[in-house]
């Protein structure tokens, strides 16, 4: 009989031990941890999307090329003005008659850039998606002591055709805690700190501003055409040393002007890029002058300089349309006769 009881005793504390083994194995909810918020592979992501109270930002993949990923930046309507506080302030107090609202300024397109390396880092980590904690459904004070009761922020993911949508707690004086309330069950998780502040200031850290994809010196050839002038030259060095251009009729003298002329063109930073398909301000800009790059004798990349009713802009085989270049170009466009026109054998009687 006491041996039949030790038996069960021992049955009951071993059972004991194992319920409180799986009980301190299981994360309960709101403990920290790594915790799905989507569970799905990162080839199934389609597009991210954020957006505030004002503008909206969208990483998604070229519908070619999946590899290929583009960042959409663009800005939402405005909202309705009540004119009754710019009459008042322009016309000494006296509201408009008809008490109706300012109708609001359409936005601007959207803009289409290349996305970057960052981008590119950045957009697998939405899928899965993981936060560092689960808080379920809270109730509405809770909700307010987050942030999420009337934020505009929002997380829009397209994953395999399906959308799936987040309110973003608000912030005040900075990204604070990211708090993200799942649209379609009410959960609340809290994300890491780092995966939001790139969406952001996404046309800073997130578009490509990269001209070209290949470096000083990794061609061999250079053609520079202006006007129906076009000049050939060899090119030698590598960076971070000079790159040294010769005309193709003469390879063994250095043309030292040529040289100059072309490190400032390299060095031109767009001031400003324009979305895909989008042209400057008074349409298509005249082109002042276009050099193309080679190796092998195959073409390598090239980069065109055109003048525009607001100033010159470039564009070249990798940005994703016309660029703003800022000013002191006009210097470049006036030497570019100098470089293309072949210099004449002085000759005597």
């Amino acid at each position: 009989m006491k041996a039949r009881d030790l038996a069960l005793q021992g049955a009951l504390a071993a059972v004991a031990l194992v319920a409180a083994y799986l009980v301190w194995q299981r994360a309960p909810t709101g403990a920290p941890g790594d915790v799905t918020v989507v569970e799905l592979p990162s080839r199934a992501l389609d597009r991210v999307r954020f957006e505030d109270e004002a503008r909206f930002v969208e990483l998604f993949r070229d519908a070619q090329d999946r590899d290929l990923l583009w960042v959409r930046l663009g800005f939402k309507p405005a909202k309705p003005i009540q004119p009754e506080a710019t009459a008042m302030a322009s016309d000494g107090g006296t509201p408009p008659g008809d008490g109706g609202t300012a109708a609001p300024v359409a936005p601007p397109p959207p803009r289409e850039l290349r996305a970057n390396e960052v981008a590119l880092k950045l957009f697998p980590r939405f899928a899965p998606l993981r936060a560092t904690r689960s808080l379920g459904v809270l109730d509405a004070k809770k909700l307010e002591e987050v942030g999420l009761t009337t934020s505009q922020r929002k997380l829009t993911m397209t994953l395999g055709g399906k959308v799936e949508s987040f309110t973003l707690a608000s912030t005040t004086g900075g990204w604070g805690t990211p708090y993200l309330r799942r649209e379609s069950d009410g959960q609340v998780f809290l994300l890491g700190p780092a995966l939001l502040p790139d969406l952001e200031n996404a046309s800073s850290r997130l578009v490509d501003r990269r001209m070209h994809l290949f470096d000083l010196g990794d061609f061999d050839a250079v053609v520079i055409s202006s006007g129906g002038s076009s000049r050939s030259f060899t090119a030698t060095g590598k960076a971070p040393n000079p790159v040294a251009l010769a005309p193709e009729e003469s390879p063994d003298k250095p043309d030292e002007f040529t040289r100059n002329w072309h490190d400032r063109v390299w060095r031109l930073v767009p001031l400003d890029l324009l979305g895909r398909d989008e042209q400057p301000v008074g349409g298509e800009p005249t082109e002042s002058f276009r050099v193309e790059y080679k190796r092998g004798g195959k073409a390598l990349g090239q980069l065109t300089v055109a003048r525009g009713p607001e100033g010159f802009f470039a564009r070249t085989e990798h940005t994703s349309g016309w660029v703003r270049l800022p000013a002191g170009v006009d210097p470049l466009a006036s030497e570019v006769a100098r470089v293309t026109t072949p210099v004449s054998s002085a000759s005597g009687p």
